[in-house]
């Protein structure tokens, strides 16, 4: 570790900005570390916001990365709720919206993302909501109490972990997708069939290659328009139709971004003292076959923490077998690689509401969902990386252990 770096400076205050702080600290780094973030909280994980954060079964106490005193101890200097104005990398300053400036030896980007917003008009009227932080997380629960209805505009994961916890409330809940079906981009079609027929034996009326244009407030309800003129009458509208990347200011100090902030496998971007990681970063991934954003949770911690070591002079690289996980009316479901639906599937049926699906490139496994079989989608996990030829018939095969292949 070099004795010239002295000043650290994160920009974001979230899980991934949370680990990297902590592994400075983990790996004997002693110098001043700046954390400037929207954020007035400890630094918390957002998957329970769609699920027990929302149902009031979760506090959000327990969603922290580290507890409070555990945070404090890092002694980091925390600008909560001001955030980076400006990067000016030829004097190596960041300057915060208050005008406080921060000098850096290493800056890391963990400025995460933030939903997007689609050109819907009436999107901004009250009643009408997207989930990311807290904040949001309480808005829409205060407004879930009193509903009936529940309209979701959007049919990705936490389009569809909403619609399962509002289910779970007793609320009538339609789902509105724009695709001609679920997670379109995450799931080969068999696959979203079986997630949705889980939905529907819930009550969930999802609506496939259902764009919306217009959101109406007459009195206390919604009223949502399709392209068609289509009304679909509802207490209480929340979108979840993706993520954007908080890039802005990398890309205005000149870094190369592609929906995302563009690093390299250390994850350094074209400048060497500037970092990113998390949500808001975009890499080469060899599973992917090429760059790619990973939304995750397992990315937020691990690459986060590759790119604290990078910054204080560690030789680390990040490519990682991505992995997603959800939690839908009581159903685990479990991914590893990126399934595609080019890929051939073979589906091992262990139990009347459990299966395990591989997909396959010529008879090797390079991806796996797994529905309620937590045992078994890791050791789809080892196949995966072993990356050797496999027999359908083995796959699927009840009687043979699949760590054995």
């Amino acid at each position: 570790m070099s004795a010239a770096l002295r000043s650290i400076v994160i920009l974001g205050g979230g899980q991934a900005a949370a680990w990297a702080a902590h592994t400075l600290r983990d790996q004997g780094y002693s110098g001043d570390i700046s954390m400037a973030t929207d954020e007035l909280h400890v630094p918390y994980e957002r998957p329970e916001l769609s699920k027990g954060a929302l149902a009031g079964t979760v506090n959000a106490q327990s969603l922290q990365v580290f507890s409070s005193q555990a945070f404090a101890d890092l002694g980091i200097r925390w600008y909560r709720g001001v955030p980076a104005s400006s990067v000016n990398r030829q004097e190596k300053r960041v300057m915060l919206r208050d005008s406080t400036q921060l000098h850096y030896d290493k800056l890391l980007f963990c400025t995460g993302g933030r939903p997007l917003r689609p050109a819907i008009d009436g999107i901004d009227l009250p009643g009408v909501h997207t989930l990311r932080t807290l904040e949001d997380c309480d808005r829409i629960a205060r407004e879930m109490a009193s509903a009936e209805h529940v309209c979701i505009v959007g049919g990705g994961w936490v389009g569809l972990e909403v619609a399962s916890t509002a289910t779970a409330m007793g609320k009538r809940v339609v789902v509105l997708e724009s695709n001609s079906r679920i997670c379109q981009r995450t799931l080969p079609s068999d696959i979203a069939g079986h997630l949705r027929d889980i939905h529907a034996a819930r009550g969930v009326d999802i609506r496939a290659s259902v764009a919306v244009k217009q959101i109406e407030r007459i009195a206390n309800r919604l009223l949502v328009k399709d392209q068609s003129g289509v009304v679909v009458e509802t207490d209480l509208v929340i979108v979840g139709a993706g993520l954007v990347a908080n890039d802005e200011l990398a890309a205005q100090a000149g870094l190369p971004c592609a929906r995302g902030i563009v690093v390299n496998p250390s994850c350094v971007t074209l400048d060497p003292d500037i970092l990113a990681a998390g949500d808001v970063a975009v890499s080469h991934n060899s599973w992917a076959g090429g760059l790619i954003r990973l939304e995750s949770w397992q990315n937020a911690m691990e690459q986060a923490v590759v790119a604290a070591k990078v910054a204080i002079g560690s030789h680390a690289c990040y490519d990682p077998l991505p992995w997603f996980w959800s939690e839908q009316h009581g159903t685990n479901i479990q991914i590893y690689g990126m399934p595609r639906e080019a890929q051939r599937s073979v589906t091992r049926h262990t139990g009347d509401s459990s299966r395990l699906t591989f997909m396959l490139e010529a008879d090797v496994v390079v991806a796996a969902v797994g529905v309620n079989t937590p045992k078994e989608v890791r050791a789809a996990r080892k196949l995966i990386e072993a990356g050797k030829p496999v027999r359908d018939a083995d796959l699927i095969n009840l009687n043979l252990n699949l760590s054995t292949l």
